[in-house]
Parts: structure tokens; C-alpha cells; sequence
């Protein structure tokens, strides 16, 4: 389904499309709001900004560096080309491990990769324990934010879920109650998982360790309960130097939700006496994307939504409405690279008004590259009706006398013509909108005659 279909679905209820707009951007205030506390915040965005064009000059230095420090430090390091290949990887270390259940946290990766279905049909229990993505999980969802997973819902939404889930008291919604509930269904699974997998926020490749973020803390009850701990890792999560780290940990946090920092940011740099550490370096179509001038810059992204929080069009027409793994801007430009006819319509879910760019920790010029991808796709997946309409409309302002008869022309039909007409399937702008009324002239006929004045 392309994205305007998808978007015109959720927009059917209209108190929750307001309810989810609104909730949004409640977190862009908190994230400007602490933004404003830090007097060298924009210094910091360039710094990180720098950093990762170092990181993207010199990518394969930095992997390898990196895998030679991990080694040393006892970790066990795997290469993934796609996401067949990270699935497969994981399923093997399942495999030799005897292991028929997993506990994991969230990790976008994982899901771009669709490890859960793949490892459930291979008989493997998947538990997410992150609380959102363990609400969509229950509902057989993928997440609607990279960060908030489940912001889509609300609470009656939850209660409804976990009574028919976790046997909690019926139209009880109340947070705290509904957390507690979630977090003793959870504990029994961390106890009896043999294998945790987590994501990974940045790795560090002077010293061959890697960083997860989390809220909850459910990374490292999963971690440090288990045996075996499979990190899953995108190329392009590398950054240089321990001391880098302190510029993206005060960045991340504030863009995504307004929070000074993570509750958790847990470093792993060799496993425990007695345990395994696995790190799957996933490529999954990042060369590609790096090979692409235009729109290698879109691999500095630390995954912090802040650009979806922003956005008019992510807000009101919610994560699922882009049928990707990362919604929302940022994945309008990273999704296209992946399969452009797929994701074709996603660049042009955009008002192109630079507020995704605005707010970018790391400085991605997004609302540049959503109009370079309309300029791809337009190339090579063009409307044969939308480029004859393009033609037509170049051809009118081209030409002063046709501009100015076909403005006189169209002043007098919306005038006179019955709504039936103006309002016909062609007319895709007028579906939820009135047009203006028409001026009684021209603004070249108007300043003709005002101009002396």
C-alpha cells in the first residue's frame, strides 16, 4: 500500500490522528526545551556532525580497526552482507547453543532485518522486552516510532491488551499498575532465557567495545542473566575514539524524548568468565548507500526520531502509514536505497519545509535528500498522467500569456462551476480540503492599478 492510501486510513479516525499529533509534539517542546539548556548545543551538532563524516570517509578503517580490538578482547566477531545472512548467523548460534528461547531488547536492526519471524519459525521463542515493543509484539505489530514503539496507542488500549494477555484487572489503566504487571510476565523470561540479544547504539573502534542505551534497563537484566549475548550492529554505528562518545550521549537522549541522558548506557567490552559475546556487523544495503553521494549523509543518523516528532506528515499520519522499518523522514530517505519502486512514495510524504534537518543531532540535510530521491524516482518511476500534468503546468508559466489567460480562465470556472465539478477524483488536493475563494483579480492586474500609488 502506498504511503497516501496508508496515511488516508489512519486520518479515517480523526480524534486519534489529532491525539497522535499532538502527543508528538509535546516531545519536540521537551527536546527544544532541553536543547535550549545546553549553551553549546549547536557546537555539539557540528562536532557529531564532523565526526560522522570521518567516520563515512574512513568507514572501513574504522571497521576493521574495530574488529581487531574486539577480537583481542574476547568477543566473537560475525559478518552479515544482508539480512538473510545476519538471520541465518543468529539462528546458527541458537542452534549450537541448543537455544529455544530468547529474551532481546529493542533493536532496530533486528527488525529492518525481521529476525523475530524468521527465528519463530525456526522454533525459537522471541520475548522483545523493551515494554513498547513488547505491547506491539502482543498485538502481532511492527513498532510505529524507533523510540516510542507503541506511541500509537493509549493507555485503554494497553489495559484492554494486557487483561487478555497478562490477566490484569479489567478498564484498570492506570500506568504504574499496568508496568508492574508487565514487569513480573517479564522476570520470568529473563530468568529462564539462555541467550540475550540486544541492538547497539555506537561502537568504538579504539578500543573494540560497544554502547547500548535504554530506558529500562531490560538490555542489561537480559545480558548479565544469560550466557550468550548476540549484539546485532549496522556498519555505520562505528565512531572513533572513547572520548567521541561523550558528544552523542548528549545528543541523543535530548533529541529523542528531552531527557539529559539515557537511563542506561551500558558499555560491553569482553564477555564475563564463563560467556560468550557475539557481534553481528551488518551491511544490509549501507555501501550502497554510502556510494550514493547524495545520499550517503542519511548513514549519520543516530536513530533518535527527533526528525519524526517533528514532521506534520509522520504526526498526523502515523508509522505505519510508510511501511518501513524506520518511518518518518529519515526513513523516507534511507528506505528508497533499499528497494526504490517499493518505497517510491515516501519521499513525497513531505512538506520539504527543513524542520527534520533543523532538529537532526547530526546535521542530515534530510528535507535536501527527500527532494533528491523525488527527482530519482520521478526519473526512473514516473506517472505517465503526473509528468503530461508537469509538462502542461511547465508550459503555462513559461509563458507570460498563457500564465495570465489560464489564471483569468480558472478565476471565472471556480466561480461558476457546480462543486461536482471542481470537486471531482482528479481533484486529489480538494479530497480534504475547500479551496480559497477566487480573487477578483490577478496580482499583476492589481499592482497595474495600485502601483502609482
Amino acid at each position: 500500500m502506498s504511503h497516501p492510501k496508508a496515511a488516508t486510513e489512519f486520518l479515517k479516525d480523526q480524534a486519534n490522528s489529532q491525539w497522535h499529533d499532538e502527543t508528538l509534539w509535546m516531545i519536540r517542546d521537551k527536546r527544544d526545551a532541553s536543547s535550549k539548556s545546553i549553551p553549546e548545543w549547536e557546537e555539539l551538532r557540528n562536532l557529531a556532525s564532523a565526526i560522522k563524516d570521518n567516520v563515512l570517509s574512513n568507514l572501513d578503517k574504522y571497521l576493521e580497526q574495530f574488529e581487531a580490538q574486539a577480537l583481542k578482547n574476547g568477543i566473537i566477531v560475525h559478518w552479515a552482507k544482508d539480512a538473510a545472512e545476519h538471520n541465518q548467523i543468529v539462528l546458527g548460534i541458537l542452534q549450537e547453543k541448543n537455544c529455544q528461547a530468547i529474551v532481546k531488547s529493542k533493536s532496530i536492526l533486528t527488525e529492518e532485518c525481521h529476525l523475530n519471524p524468521y527465528l519463530e519459525k525456526n522454533g525459537v521463542e522471541v520475548v522483545d522486552t523493551d515494554l513498547g515493543e513488547r505491547i506491539v509484539q502482543f498485538l502481532q505489530q511492527p513498532p510505529s516510532h524507533i523510540v516510542m514503539p507503541a506511541i500509537h496507542l493509549k493507555k485503554r488500549d494497553i489495559s484492554a491488551l494486557f487483561h487478555e494477555k497478562l490477566h490484569t484487572e479489567k478498564g484498570n489503566e492506570d500506568p504504574t499498575y499496568l508496568t508492574n504487571a508487565a514487569r513480573l510476565h517479564l522476570r520470568e523470561k529473563f530468568l529462564g532465557a539462555k541467550v540475550a540479544i540486544t541492538g547497539v547504539n555506537f561502537g568504538i573502534a579504539e578500543t573494540g567495545e560497544f554502547l547500548v542505551c535504554t530506558n529500562e534497563g531490560n538490555a542489561d537484566m537480559g545480558v548479565h542473566l544469560a550466557d550468550v549475548h548476540i549484539a546485532c550492529m549496522g556498519i555505520e554505528k562505528i565512531i572513533p575514539r572513547r572520548k567521541d562518545l561523550g558528544v552523542f550521549l548528549r545528543l541523543l537522549a535530548r533529541s529523542a524524548t528531552g531527557q539529559p541522558i539515557t537511563n542506561y548506557s551500558s558499555h560491553f567490552r569482553s564477555p564475563a568468565t564463563g560467556k560468550e559475546i557475539h557481534l553481528v556487523l551488518v551491511d544490509n544495503g549501507r555501501t550502497r548507500q554510502l556510494a550514493r553521494e547524495k545520499f550517503k549523509n542519511s548513514l549519520k543518523c543516530i536513530r533518535c526520531g527527533a526528525c519524526m516528532n517533528t514532521c506534520p506528515i509522520y504526526r498526523r499520519s502515523g508509522g505505519f502509514s510508510y511501511g518501513s522499518t524506520v518511518p518518518g523522514p529519515i526513513g523516507s530517505i534511507l528506505s528508497p536505497g533499499l528497494d526504490m519502486k517499493k518505497y517510491s512514495t515516501l519521499p513525497f510524504a513531505s512538506t520539504l519545509c527543513g524542520s527534520c534537518s533543523d532538529v537532526c543531532p547530526v546535521k542530515i540535510n534530510i528535507h535536501e535528500q527527500l527532494y533528491e530521491w523525488r527527482q530519482e524516482i520521478t526519473k526512473h518511476h514516473g506517472k505517465v498522467g503526473k509528468g503530461l500534468s508537469m509538462k502542461l503546468a511547465s508550459g503555462i508559466f513559461k509563458s507570460p500569456l498563457a500564465y495570465q489567460f489560464s489564471g483569468s480562465l480558472m478565476r471565472k470556472a471556480i466561480k461558476s462551476l457546480p462543486e461536482s465539478v471542481i470537486y471531482n477524483p482528479l481533484n486529489i488536493w480538494g479530497k480534504s480540503r475547500d479551496l480559497p475563494k477566487a480573487p477578483k483579480e490577478s496580482f499583476q492586474d492589481w499592482y497595474i492599478r495600485n502601483r502609482h500609488e
